[in-house]
This record gives structure tokens, C-alpha cells and sequence, in this order.
């Protein structure tokens, strides 16, 4: 359940934007808006992940403070977002937890890893040809990932139907495909955050637009590592290539391009995140954000390097390091600022759905 006074502050702010409808051309989340004239939970929860924290209603409100009426979109969003995060994430406790010491956690959890495996690798068997499971057996890397791996999944989807459910929105409607496919075309464009200008929650015009193409090259450079991980597996499974790809086989070039978009995209975030405007961010989650952005580059520079020195002594130690990362990365998803690509995709997913239809306010 949402805290009281959230709940409080959300429908105050949208029972004032819904009489003032100034921002109903900004982005999509006014346009579904105007569709209601009651703002409950589960709308304010829709509403919240619909946003992209763009801040441009912000600067553009006569109600926002010093103003009475306090109305600050970006922030109230925020703090209902997270608490979102927690409200559909599986197990509950779990992402509690993390909310409060989320780099803190990430950094012991890796950590541990490092050392878990250290202690049962085989670190001290020479090596020269780059085959990573000389250090760690093919088995057991699997195994250990695949059961992280089902968790994950199982927890991510839990969470996904839980915010479909309180959506409003028939289970049936998941399998929508032009529905579906409105929606994947606006998570795949940034389509709500085109529009960024200088009432941005960043600056100028020019950070507005960077956070749009460094949110792309993470995006894109995740993929490319899935992309990358998927192709692996069938060279391994499909084609019998049990030794170290090649540099110019799919699975590295393919890595080599998400690993280098996984260092320039969320250390553009980063940095842009030192320009916010702190009046309309919700600064209690910037452990949760800084642990995301902090494993994503860790993960992607010690993979690289992984690249480069797999046939030196080296390649053993980074290869425990660079999994002990992913690892984390796997664990801490469910829980972790991954779940608002989940969530969000969801809410657009049920906006293409709104589009579909009359307005019902």
C-alpha cells in the first residue's frame, strides 16, 4: 500500500493539474490524465511510471513553488515511483532492504562473490589460449546463473503482473500485438522525452537531449550484450565452439559494442546527475541509482578488459571480478532502479491500450 500522505499528495497534485490542464500537450502522461477525473493508487501508480522525468511541466506551472498549492510533478512522481518499486517487487522485504543501502548492498554482495569464487575457482592453473572455463568449469558457471537467472526472471515477472493487475487491465490485453507493438515502439524511441527543453530537470536544452542519448546508449548497450551472451550460447550449444571466440566473432563484436555503450552511457548519466535540479528529484533514491550506474560501468569495464588480457595472468582474477559484478547486477535487479524499464514499459504498454480508446473523463 501507498503511504497516506503520498496518496495525499498525489491526488492534490493531480485533482490541480486536472482543472488546470496547461501541460496536456507536454507528454503522455497528461493525455492519460484527462482520461480520469478520480486519481486512486493504482492511477497515481500509472500515472508515475508513465513519466520520464523530463521536469519541463515543472518550469512551466504556475502553481509550483514558492506557490501555495506546491505542485511539483517531477518530484511527486518520484517519490511514488519508488514507492511502487517496493509495492510490486517480490519477495517485499527484499527490495526494502535494498531501497535503504542499495550501493552498500551491491558492494558487499559483490564482495562476497569475489571471494566465494576465488576460494573454489581455479585461479592457480596456468592459462594462455583465453578459455575462461580453465578458471571457472562450464558446469558450474551455468548452473550458478541459471538458477540466479530463474529467480530473477520470476521476480521481475511477479512484479510486471502485479503492476498489470492493479493496472485495471485484463490479462487478455498482454497479448494486444498492436498494442504491444505502439508500445515497444515508444520505449525503443524515448518518444516522451523528445520534447526535453530548457524547462528540462536538467539545465539546457543540450543536457536535456544528452540524458535522452545517454538513457539510448545504455539501453542499446545492454542489449547488445544480451545479444552478445545469446550468440555465445549458440556457438557453445549449436555449433560445438567450446574455446575462446575469436575478435572478430558475433559474441565479441557484439560485446565489445554494448561493453563500450555500458561505460559511456551511464557515466553520462552520472555526470548529468551532478547538473539536476535538486528542488524537483527525489533524492532518497539516489542509492538505488548510484548502485545501478556503478555496476553497470564496473561490469563493462573489467568485461573489456576481460577482452583484452584474456591470454595474460591477469585473466583469472578479472574473470572473477567482472561475474562477481554481473552476479550482483543479476540479483540486485528485481529490486534495484532496473525495474523502472519494467514498470515503465507496462504503463506504456497500457497507454497504447488508452489510446485505443474513448476518453472515459
Amino acid at each position: 500500500m501507498m503511504p497516506t500522505d503520498l496518496l495525499r499528495e498525489g491526488s492534490h497534485l493531480l485533482t490541480v493539474c486536472n482543472a488546470c490542464r496547461y501541460c496536456e500537450g507536454y507528454c503522455a502522461v497528461w493525455k492519460a490524465m484527462e482520461r480520469r477525473l478520480v486519481f486512486k493508487e493504482t492511477d497515481l501508480n500509472y500515472l508515475a511510471n508513465l513519466c520520464h522525468n523530463c521536469g519541463e511541466c515543472y518550469y512551466s506551472c504556475q502553481y509550483s513553488p514558492p506557490h501555495e498549492f506546491d505542485i511539483n510533478p517531477p518530484k511527486t512522481f518520484a517519490k511514488i515511483r519508488l514507492s511502487s518499486y517496493e509495492q510490486y517487487a517480490w519477495p517485499r522485504p527484499l527490495a526494502k532492504a535494498f531501497r535503504a543501502n542499495g550501493l552498500l548492498v551491491s558492494i558487499l554482495t559483490a564482495g562476497l562473490l569475489i571471494g566465494s569464487m576465488a576460494v573454489g575457482s581455479r585461479l592457480s592453473r596456468p592459462v594462455g589460449d583465453g578459455n575462461f572455463y580453465q578458471i571457472i568449469p562450464h558446469a558450474v558457471m551455468v548452473g550458478a546463473f541459471g538458477a540466479v537467472g530463474v529467480f530473477v526472471a520470476i521476480a521481475l515477472l511477479i512484479g510486471f503482473l502485479r503492476f498489470w493487475r492493479n493496472s485495471g487491465e485484463p490479462y487478455s490485453e498482454l497479448a494486444n500485438p498492436a498494442a504491444f507493438t505502439l508500445a515497444l515502439k515508444d520505449a525503443f524511441r524515448l518518444k516522451n522525452l523528445e520534447n526535453g527543453g530548457e524547462g528540462c530537470a536538467y539545465p539546457t536544452e543540450e543536457s536535456s537531449q544528452a540524458m535522452r542519448w545517454f538513457h539510448h546508449t545504455t539501453f542499446y548497450g545492454f542489449l547488445s550484450c544480451f545479444v552478445a551472451t545469446t550468440l555465445g550460447a549458440f556457438d557453445y550449444y549449436v555449433l560445438g565452439l567450446h574455446g575462446a571466440p575469436a575478435y572478430a566473432s558475433l559474441p565479441v563484436i557484439f560485446g565489445t559494442i554494448g561493453g563500450i555503450g555500458l561505460v559511456i552511457g551511464p557515466i553520462g548519466l552520472f555526470l548529468l546527475r551532478q547538473r539536476r535540479n535538486r528542488d524537483i528529484v527525489n533524492t532518497s533514491q539516489d542509492g538505488m541509482d548510484v548502485s545501478f550506474i556503478v555496476l553497470l560501468v564496473a561490469i563493462s569495464i573489467t568485461g573489456l578488459l576481460l577482452l583484452v588480457l584474456r591470454e595474460s595472468a591477469a585473466m583469472g582474477a578479472l574473470l572473477i571480478v567482472h561475474l562477481a559484478f554481473v552476479m550482483t547486477l543479476f540479483v540486485t535487479m528485481p529490486y534495484g532502479k532496473f525495474v523502472h524499464g519494467i514498470y515503465r514499459f507496462a504503463a506504456l504498454l497500457k497507454w497504447a491500450l488508452e489510446r485505443g480508446r474513448q476518453p472515459t473523463g
